[in-house]
């Protein structure tokens, strides 16, 4: 029969296993959405007359690159402490615990910073496109 810190400890790590299944969830809607954007992106869906259009379209891809790589890393490190997810019901000790909580918050800081700046990139890129997307409708 398990002791009442062994059912709390489970219920922490149900707890923190379904932020992680949340975290990668929404990473992966940002890798799906980010192929949407990058396709407008490459698209010639813009006034080509507008000033600077390609500098700024090559800035936005720069940006979604970088965003990229972040991501990346996020989901390597993410699969890191899903897997160390068990051994923290093996920890018997305090100390154990705080560590795998301390790393869970560093991540979560992580993750929210990443969808933060991905957020603020994606209005940036909407409201650059509403702005200068082709007004005519195409002859056909």
């Amino acid at each position: 029969m398990s002791n009442k810190k062994e059912v709390q400890q489970e219920k922490k790590m149900e707890e923190l296993h379904w932020e992680l299944q949340k975290w990668k969830s929404q990473i992966q809607f940002i890798q799906d959405e980010m192929l949407f954007i990058e396709g407008l992106l490459k698209s010639y869906v813009f006034e080509p007359r507008t000033p600077n259009l390609f500098e700024r379209l090559e800035i936005f891809k720069q940006k979604f690159t970088e965003s990229k790589k972040e991501k990346k890393n996020l989901k390597r490190l993410i699969a890191i402490h899903e897997n160390n997810i068990g051994g923290i019901l093996e920890c018997t000790s305090a100390k154990c615990d705080l560590a795998y909580y301390k790393k869970h918050m560093n991540l979560d800081s992580m993750v929210s910073k990443h969808f933060d700046e991905y957020l603020k990139l994606k209005a940036e890129v909407y409201n650059y496109a509403g702005a200068v997307l082709k007004k005519k409708k195409p002859t056909s």
